[in-house]
């Protein structure tokens, strides 16, 4: 499958035990920064995921005032816990850019959840890759053009696998159109986790 310049697809490229070392960060990162669930901007309508973040800034969004970045988490207004360091050895070894992530957002995705067409555009360096983690089922992945009407393609993504988007391919449209259950077993109550690492400032 021939996916759009600058978008790499690496198949299962966290083992097992790799996996399950991200999924116990992450628990313990929920344990702190506890799952929220985001509404759009000027509708109010939540999203069906719920997220939390860990780094310096961490992606929110709210009816009031939109999608941004922000130091401390929407709810406790405590600081993000910080980033784990198997996330930024995985920035290290497959981004290579040269300054570090700022923000990692976890998506917990339940067995109906799905994430419309979207660009990531709300960051300041746009010359930083984006690199996103599956964790747990298996999900349907689509990615188009650089405009929301241009032909998209589809891909499942399983548990370990990593997506990176830069270059021309870094401000693609991509969603999530379904989430396929039992097809993991590493989260106990099924579903899946997204873990999605940016640079935010130039």
């Amino acid at each position: 499958m021939l996916l759009p310049n600058g978008i790499r697809h690496l198949p299962g490229y966290l083992d097992r035990l790799a996996q399950e070392a991200l999924v116990e960060a992450i628990r313990a990162i929920a344990a702190e920064a506890p799952l929220f669930t985001p509404v759009m901007p000027g509708t109010g309508k939540e999203m069906s995921v719920r997220m939390t973040n860990c780094g310096e800034l961490g992606w929110v969004t709210d009816k009031q005032r939109g999608y941004r970045y922000q130091p401390t988490h929407p709810v406790t207004n405590r600081p993000w816990p910080s980033m784990p360091q198997q996330l930024l050895d995985l920035w290290n070894d497959i981004v290579g850019y040269e300054k570090p992530p700022q923000a990692c957002l976890v998506n917990f995705y339940a067995d109906d959840a799905r994430m419309g067409l979207h660009q990531d555009k709300d960051e300041q360096d746009l010359n930083a890759p984006v690199l996103s983690i599956s964790l747990g089922n298996t999900c349907l992945f689509r990615v188009g053009g650089l405009n929301r009407n241009d032909r998209t393609l589809s891909l499942k993504l399983t548990s370990g696998d990593i997506v990176v988007l830069g270059g021309e391919g870094r401000l693609c449209f991509h969603g999530v159109d379904r989430i396929y259950p039992t097809t993991s077993t590493l989260l106990k109550s099924g579903g899946r986790i997204n873990l999605t690492l940016r640079r935010v400032q130039p």
